[in-house]
Parts: structure tokens; C-alpha cells; sequence
């Protein structure tokens, strides 16, 4: 029999998703859930109850913190004391654990895993899988791990249990906590988030200018799709000498030439602290 996982926020947006996975897995799960709507969702959805802290907490060799970064600390702080030496304690975003908000027990194994999602390179033709953009359900993702504190020895059960709650997987990588944290918040929110809100305010600036709504769009997802494939070396090719030299004059007109200052890890730090 599998090891027992004691699964908080369960009921919630990840917590959910991650609690179906589970509950097609071998492991013994305990779902804890402070909210009646996320209980009653479990419930209804997936024929699941919670229990008690206490009781989800007694006998669980891993511990998921499926809350929001702003709750990490608090709750990991309220149930360290009833955590048995050994005890794997799993977040699922490098935050928290980077910004130190995890307690100082150096008895307890702290994991933290985070999904890649489905990249847009996405060649399953199944039609669940092509419109399963976060992952977890159909389309499959890589997924990243890190073993911040612990044996060795225990690295090989956090990546199963990230492996079991991401599912279906591509790939699984195995990083430190600086890493996870410079891909996130640092490449996939501070830069790729922040320049596709950019993109989209250009459609919309293009729009209010007098393009179709229908033409703006089509025209930039598809330019995406082509420019992408480039420029992530996807399909063999090149861009044309126009586009060459309007990326040339472009891009000093948008970047600051001190953009890259954004993966220091100062920056991140300051980043994380606001997020946390």
C-alpha cells in the first residue's frame, strides 16, 4: 500500500484538480478543506469527504499545501508541531519556500513541485488534449521539482507524487529552489506574462484604431503560432529582412536595455516578497 498524503486546500482551484488525480492513484489520501464550497464541490463531484486536521495529519508520510502563496507560512507554521521527523511537506510554487516562510525544522523533507503546463507545441489530436491549456486533465505537461531539505533518498518519492497529482506527463526536470523561482515568478510571470499583456493591449490599440476586432486577432494568434515555431527552433527557418529589421528598431523601442536585471536574484527576491 502507498505511502498516506494529507492534502490541503483540496477543494480549491489546484487542490481540486490535484484530489482527482489522487483519488485515481494507490496512494491514501486525507483531503482537508476549510471552505463549504470547496467541501460540498468534493463532495458532490467526486463522491469525496474531508476530515479533521488532526486526522488527516495522523500517520502521513507527505504533506501538500495546495493554498495560496499568502497562507504558506501561516498554515505550515500550524501544523509543523503534529509533524513526525520524516514527514515530506510539498508546496506546489517555489515562492513560499524561497522567501523562507517554511519553519526551521531541519527533521522534515520540503518538496516543492510545479507544472510546466501543455506547451503550445502541442501535437496530441485527441480533442480533450487540444483544449486542455493548464494540464492535469487531458494534454500532457513537464512537470519541475526541487528537494529543498532532506535525504536524497526521498527526492524519488516527491517526483511520484508530482508526477501522480500533474498527470499526464512529458517530461519531469529535477532543479533547486533559485531555479524554480527564476522560472517563476521571473520568466513565466515577470517577462512572458507581462509582454503577452503587452501583445494584447497592441491588438486592442490596433482595434481602437479602426481594425476589425476578428482581423486583429486572427491576424496576431497566427503570427504567434508562425513567429513562435521560429523562433524556438520548432520548424527549420528564418524571418524575412523586414521583419529582421523591424525587431532591430522594435525592440529598444519597447525594452529597457537593463531588462535582463529581472532574473537577479535580488529582483526575484523582491518579486517573491510581494507575491508572499
Amino acid at each position: 500500500m502507498k505511502e498516506k498524503i494529507a492534502l490541503f486546500g483540496a477543494g480549491g482551484k489546484m487542490g481540486f484538480r490535484l484530489s482527482g488525480n489522487l483519488r485515481k492513484s494507490d496512494y491514501r489520501v486525507a483531503h482537508v478543506e476549510v471552505g463549504e464550497a470547496g467541501r460540498k464541490r468534493l463532495k458532490d463531484e467526486l463522491n469525496i469527504d474531508c476530515v479533521p486536521v488532526e486526522a488527516a495529519l495522523d500517520g502521513a508520510q507527505v504533506v501538500i499545501l495546495a493554498v495560496p502563496d499568502t497562507l504558506i507560512g501561516k498554515l505550515s507554521h500550524e501544523i509543523s508541531p503534529m509533524l513526525k521527523a520524516g514527514t515530506m511537506v510539498m508546496t506546489l510554487d517555489a515562492a513560499a519556500p524561497f522567501a523562507g516562510h517554511l519553519p526551521e525544522r531541519p527533521d522534515l523533507t520540503y518538496f516543492v513541485a510545479h507544472p510546466c503546463h501543455p506547451i503550445i507545441f502541442n501535437y496530441d489530436v485527441d480533442e480533450k488534449s487540444l483544449h486542455d491549456h493548464f494540464g492535469g486533465a487531458y494534454a500532457k505537461q513537464s512537470i519541475t521539482s526541487a528537494l529543498m531539505q532532506g535525504p536524497d533518498a526521498a527526492f524519488d518519492l516527491g517526483e511520484d507524487v508530482a508526477k501522480t497529482i500533474y498527470a499526464p506527463i512529458l517530461r519531469s526536470y529535477r532543479l533547486s529552489v533559485d531555479q524554480m523561482a527564476m522560472l517563476e515568478p521571473g520568466l513565466s510571470e515577470t517577462v512572458c506574462a507581462t509582454l503577452l499583456y503587452v501583445m494584447r493591449e497592441a491588438m486592442d490599440e490596433t482595434i481602437k484604431r479602426g481594425v476589425p476586432k476578428e482581423a486583429a486577432r486572427d491576424f496576431l494568434l497566427g503570427h504567434m503560432n508562425i513567429l513562435s515555431a521560429v523562433i524556438f527552433n520548432e520548424i527549420p527557418g528564418a524571418f524575412s529582412d523586414a521583419c529582421n529589421k523591424a525587431i532591430e528598431f522594435g525592440k529598444p523601442r519597447l525594452m529597457r536595455d537593463d531588462w535582463k536585471g529581472v532574473f537577479d536574484r535580488a529582483e526575484i527576491a523582491e518579486s517573491i516578497r510581494r507575491i508572499t
